[in-house]
């Protein structure tokens, strides 16, 4: 089975030979030239190297300053992003906002925070076992999306935080031909904090162009009692207006839970598989931490979301009231929607201001 197939690289042709260059970005080596890593002569581990000299781990981190931003790739294409890492603090993984370029675009094609891109959107670490996104002990983020390109990438990491923060990455990456018929990643954030009255939260809306949708993460605070999670996905695509294409039928089902993951009997049941997840539930504490958030995703790799011309995706906060009825909730929700799609993409909406990325 080629899950991550049209570059002969996937586990379908792992014995096939390929002509791809084989390359990696990292604080040792930050152009990804070839014979040019482990030569840093001074870096944020040249005291801790001071008796060994270069090649002895100088540079295995950068700094990024505060209210600065840092390149962590300005490559040239052909080629494909295969494999990233990255760890860093977790008070940090709201303040970074994670900035891709394609082919010298002026509008990124993902920008996200950093946390959120990797399932974990509130700061605390959780631990993900997915096919394209896995989160290792202790805070360890790594991402398997394909990310083709022709001309260029260039990946870009914002700190919006008032104190420089130590970052380690590597990003893994092949120089080849790519056929005409890839498309380009895509990645988007959004918050509705709270929700409001009777309103659905927008995932994403404004796609324009071919492609298809591969998966969605939430994070979710919910802001009152009860159950939240009765609530239906809507995918419409292609011209739809009123009445979507897809529409789920539950958000623990749409995620691929059942009966509001409960399991054992009055507990929620985690769990994180290579496609979807219920993977992280942070309780109340009785002090400070009043609301309950949980974290969970859905990719669509075997069952892609494909639209020819536009693509919006909304979903609904929604659980009890008295009398059997549905209340429509005002809860906490941020999400990434990821997807693939034909080049130029219609500029995303602004990200809001540091006062509203803030996990409160």
């Amino acid at each position: 089975m080629n899950l991550f197939n049209g570059l002969g690289m996937g586990l379908g042709n792992l014995a096939k030979l390929s002509n791809a260059k084989s390359r990696s970005i990292s604080a040792e080596n930050f152009t990804g030239e070839k014979g040019k890593a482990g030569m840093a002569v001074e870096g944020t581990g040249s005291e801790a190297a001071r008796d060994l000299g270069q090649g002895w781990k100088v540079s295995p981190s950068v700094a990024i300053p505060a209210n600065g931003s840092f390149v962590l790739a300005d490559i040239e294409g052909p080629g494909v992003i295969q494999h990233m890492w990255m760890t860093c603090a977790p008070h940090a993984w709201r303040d970074f906002i994670f900035h891709i370029y394609w082919d010298d675009e002026k509008e990124p094609s993902v920008r996200v925070p950093l946390g959120d891109f990797f399932c974990n959107g509130w700061c605390e670490r959780t631990n993900v076992n997915s096919l394209p996104v896995s989160v290792n002990p202790a805070g360890g983020f790594n991402s398997y999306w394909e990310m083709p390109f022709r001309r260029a990438a260039k990946i870009i990491i914002e700190n919006r935080a008032d104190y420089e923060t130590i970052l380690y990455y590597q990003i893994d990456y092949a120089l080849t031909e790519i056929p005409e018929d890839m498309a380009y990643f895509h990645a988007q954030w959004r918050r509705s904090n709270p929700l409001q009255e009777k309103q659905v939260h927008t995932l994403v809306d404004g796609i324009k162009g071919k492609g298809h949708y591969v998966g969605t993460y939430l994070a979710w605070q919910v802001n009152s009692n009860n159950w939240w999670g009765e609530g239906e996905i809507k995918f419409y695509l292609d011209g739809d207006v009123e009445f979507p294409t897809i529409c789920g039928t539950g958000t623990e089902d749409y995620f691929g839970g059942a009966w509001n993951f409960e399991q054992p009997k009055g507990e929620y049941g985690t769990f994180s598989t290579p496609f979807l997840g219920f993977h992280q539930v942070i309780k109340p504490d009785g002090l400070y931490q009043a609301n309950q958030r949980f974290g969970m995703y859905r990719w669509h790799i075997m069952d892609p979301i494909r639209f020819e011309e536009d693509l919006k995706v909304t979903i609904q906060a929604l659980g009890w009231r008295s009398g059997g009825r549905y209340e429509a909730r005002k809860d906490d929700i941020a999400s990434v929607s990821y997807w693939y799609q034909t080049e130029p993409h219609h500029p995303f909406p602004e990200l809001p201001g540091k006062d509203d990325l803030e996990v409160i």
